[in-house]
């Protein structure tokens, strides 16, 4: 599925660009900046933003580096919303 019209960046390139920073490098913090520099793309018109990160969020190795947790932190970098 095209997650971004503007750079034509589809969900399977998200998730493997996530995968693999995390493999390069498992106490970074992973951003949508992040993502697109390694796919050599630019954000454009932010719309995609919700579904970007949703995608970036479904993948098994967006976790929070332990280093990077708070007391009571979230597995994940998205849960801050919730509660």
């Amino acid at each position: 599925m095209i997650v971004c019209h503007c750079m034509s960046i589809r969900d399977h390139e998200i998730r493997s660009a996530v995968d693999w920073m995390r493999a390069a490098d498992p106490d970074t913090l992973i951003t949508p900046g992040k993502v697109y520099r390694a796919l050599g793309k630019k954000a454009d018109c932010g719309g995609c933003l919700p579904l970007f990160l949703e995608t970036m969020h479904q993948c098994d190795s967006f976790v929070i580096p332990m280093q990077r947790r708070g007391p009571g932190r979230a597995r994940t970098q998205g849960d801050s919303h919730e509660g």
